[in-house]
């Protein structure tokens, strides 16, 4: 009886946050296709942008006029608002595979399809004017991107570039005071369970972690402060043979399923321990165009039993004790990495914040719903964290706005083939990483 008291006193309780879904923007609910198209969402784009740039062109150069690029004078510095167009000569193009005369270039599929003869053009609503000068680098900006321009209009027709005004980081609600204990969000992505690179044991293990069944009794008592558990994207593959368009046939349709109830088994054993959220991905059961709509829950008879359990849209953004979270699954990041360049992921990653938009190559070279009257991605608010997930390898920083803003930049990298999970500590926005392997002697 004495042990039995004993045991009871030494018993772990997993430590509470508090949570909040902040995905209304991303969800779908009323909006109808009409048959319209994209130009509706780079107005609404240019709508936002121009007014936010409008109230910091004051401040930035207070004595030029702002004006339209059809009251442009040659020779006179002014400052015009507009939408970057970014001309490629190695953009791939849909027509081209349908020419008649067949091209000498072959059309291959490059990792990046910049050139040194891009070019930039900015557009308004009066019209639009080709850019020079080595201020504004196509390399670095993509189609998509609304920005304000220093500059005066040459014999030649183009608008010379002098100066370069971005949004930069968005507002941030303030930081929650420091609290006085570790709480942690554990980051997760790219698992690929059915795929030919995953591992079962290791994704196990990790999830033996994170529940607390896995080491001693000091093991037990870090992820007791696991408070959070967030999936990001390409949770499942499904056999490429399958997937042909065809009609299949009832063996293969088991097939086709398997992945999805293997997943649902592991996932039940995190839900039933702690909340956990569930985003789509490029490779996941969801609609291609951003922003992904959430996983239908049949899909998950298991875990779908536990209210701690989490249908997500991609992008998501949340709150765990009023710490704001914002992330992707990648594609956003990944489109960037086409068709611009950058030292590394971390660096678009702070390009999308201070152009305050999570996915500015949509809708030219990303896929996204055709919204009417609003563009989703535009970010109002700085999040304290912003995670972009199936990634080649685990980077983070820490960057920090004119206005005092902070946040961590998290890429997190593909489970399947590095075993590596991200750990964020929530009092101290601090990130460590969690690495599981498995090996067998032969």
């Amino acid at each position: 009886m004495e042990a039995m008291e004993i045991d009871s006193q030494n018993i772990l309780q997993r430590k509470q946050a508090t949570y909040s879904s902040l995905d209304d923007p991303f969800e779908i609910h009323k909006e109808t296709y009409r048959g319209q198209q994209y130009s509706q969402i780079y107005f609404a784009r240019l709508h936002l942008m121009r007014t936010l740039l409008y109230s910091l062109a004051p401040n930035w150069k207070p004595h030029l006029p702002v004006c339209t690029i059809l009251e442009l004078e040659k020779d006179r510095e002014c400052i015009i608002v507009g939408t970057l167009y970014k001309h490629m000569k190695l953009k791939p193009c849909i027509l081209d595979e349908y020419s008649k005369e067949r091209s000498v270039t072959p059309l291959v599929k490059p990792h990046n399809f910049m050139h040194p003869d891009d070019t930039l053009v900015l557009e308004d609503d009066s019209g639009r004017v080709k850019l020079s000068g080595s201020v504004l680098l196509p390399s670095i900006y993509v189609t998509g991107v609304v920005v304000a321009l220093l500059g005066k209009e040459t014999d030649a027709g183009d608008f010379l570039v002098q100066d370069v005004l971005e949004a930069g980081l968005p507002p941030q609600i303030e930081h929650p005071l420091k609290p006085r204990e570790d709480k942690h969000v554990v980051f997760v992505s790219g698992l690929s369970v059915g795929g030919s690179t995953s591992n079962p044991l290791q994704f196990q293990l990790l999830i033996d972690h994170i529940t607390g069944h896995l080491g001693d009794e000091k093991e037990q008592g870090i992820a007791a402060e696991i408070v959070h558990v967030v999936l990001a994207g390409n949770s499942v593959e499904f056999p490429r043979g399958l997937l042909n368009g065809q009609n299949l046939a009832s063996k293969d349709q088991s097939r086709l399923s398997e992945p999805i109830k293997e997943l649902d088994i592991f996932l039940t054993q995190v839900a039933a321990s702690l909340p956990l959220d569930i985003m789509p991905g490029s490779d996941d059961p969801a609609n291609f165009s951003l922003p992904q709509q959430p996983l239908n829950r049949c899909l998950f008879p298991g875990s779908s039993a536990y209210n701690t359990f989490r249908i997500c849209t991609n992008p998501h953004c949340f709150e765990v004790d009023n710490i704001r979270l914002l992330g992707t699954s990648g594609q956003n990041i990944d489109d960037l990495e086409k068709y611009s360049e950058a030292k590394d992921k971390l660096e678009f990653m702070e390009r999308t914040l201070r152009w305050r938009h999570l996915a500015p190559t949509t809708p030219n070279t990303l896929g996204c719903y055709p919204f009417v009257d609003r563009d989703p991605f535009f970010i109002d608010s700085c999040p304290h964290v912003y995670f972009v997930g199936n990634q080649d390898k685990y980077k983070t920083d820490l960057i920090k706005g004119s206005e005092g803003q902070l946040v961590r930049l998290i890429c997190i990298p593909k489970f399947c083939d590095t075993g590596v999970a991200v750990v964020l500590n929530l009092r101290n926005l601090e990130c460590h990483t969690l690495s599981f392997g498995t090996e067998f002697s032969s």
